[in-house]
């Protein structure tokens, strides 16, 4: 990237080889690090099986977060259970901390009636009300100002929260972008704004789309505490948001660039061949962040082949086990098309209702 300006140093305290950084002691639990670890594979895992079944045809769509798993993991895990996350379609992994389960996202992946949005939104579109995790919307940046404005909620109210809007680099592009920074900024609320930068917006690179030294000079410009950590560096991520967070919540809000890399395809309608160098890939998958964790755990004596395999062999089964079940769950309701959004269904949409039925018995 080609930059006369503002440059901004990159926060990292695990390096690809699994060692810590001389000096660093880490704030988090034996017991939280292995946890996530595990999240990192079942995300991975998921994510995998969920892009076979498209190619079946089994499901729609698919969207993958290969490479990028640490980023929303350990920002999750930074994070109090009761602050409000507003995640992009590559955040699996933290709907997956919060305690949504495999079956849970796969009924989703399928769009069944057990689907909590009862299949209505897109395929990697995923919520939880009672997770605190609003749901994915498809156009990009949509939900920075409403983080935004979520966060200045919050302190209207005194809560003690925060809220947190996850977006690729791709999205500091759209205008949303700048009217969340600027108002967030201006009213001081305690909203984390969570840049994954993995340096292709689908198939436009980080040249071609700003001359700025990453996302990091964007926040300084609109006057707040801004971060940029290595994206893969679990440790880095994790202390970072901690943080993070303790500033929003005193002082106001936080920009935060993780650098990473996408190392899947944007998504199962594109082919990054095409506009991507292989040897780019392959200096990346180096960084990836599951092996530099299982590293550090192995040298740690936390870990081992044994556990690994064990882990893998428990995580394909479940998630085979909830395919099964979501291959066998019913679709949604035909009535479901016309539910909640108002209190009582109006005549109008009732009336379309009663002709769709003529077309659809089986399915009202």
């Amino acid at each position: 990237m080609k930059n006369d300006g503002m440059t901004f140093k990159t926060i990292q305290y695990l390096n690809e080889h699994g060692d810590l950084a001389k000096g660093y002691t880490p704030s988090v639990s034996s017991e939280i690090v292995l946890r996530a670890y595990k999240k990192m594979i079942v995300t991975r895992h998921v994510d995998e099986r969920m892009i076979t079944l498209q190619r079946q045809g089994a499901i729609s769509f698919s969207m993958s977060s290969l490479g990028e798993e640490c980023c929303s993991v350990a920002a999750a895990a930074a994070l109090s259970p009761d602050d409000w996350i507003y995640p992009q379609y590559r955040e699996v992994g933290a709907i997956f901390w919060r305690g949504f389960s495999i079956q849970d996202f796969v009924h989703h992946m399928f769009g069944n009636a057990k689907d909590l949005s009862k299949g209505r939104q897109m395929p990697n579109h995923f919520g939880s009300r009672d997770l605190n995790v609003v749901t994915v919307s498809s156009p990009i940046a949509t939900k920075i100002p409403h983080a935004a404005g979520c966060g200045y909620a919050m302190k209207l109210q005194k809560e003690s929260n925060i809220s947190v809007a996850f977006f690729g680099e791709g999205a500091t592009s759209e205008g949303d972008f700048h009217a969340g920074l600027n108002f967030a900024a201006v009213l001081k609320v305690p909203t984390l704004f969570f840049c994954r930068n993995n340096q292709y917006a689908i198939s436009t690179s980080l040249d071609h789309q700003f001359h700025s030294d990453g996302i990091a000079p964007k926040g300084e410009g609109y006057g707040m505490k801004t971060y940029r950590v290595d994206g893969n560096d679990f440790f880095a991520v994790y202390d970072t948001v901690i943080k993070a967070r303790k500033h929003c919540l005193e002082k106001g809000p936080v920009l935060f660039e993780a650098m990473t890399y996408r190392m899947g395809a944007h998504s199962t309608s594109d082919d990054p061949s095409r506009y991507r160098p292989e040897d780019e890939q392959e200096q990346w998958k180096k960084k990836d962040p599951v092996l530099r964790l299982r590293r550090y755990l192995e040298k740690q004596g936390l870990w081992d082949d044994k556990k690994e395999r064990q882990l893998w062999e428990e995580v394909k089964d479940e998630v085979t086990a909830a395919i099964e079940v979501a291959k066998k769950t019913s679709n949604p309701s035909l009535k479901t098309l016309v539910e909640d959004v108002y209190s009582d269904i109006p005549d109008t949409l009732q009336e379309q209702y009663e002709e769709l039925k003529q077309f659809f018995p089986e399915g009202s």
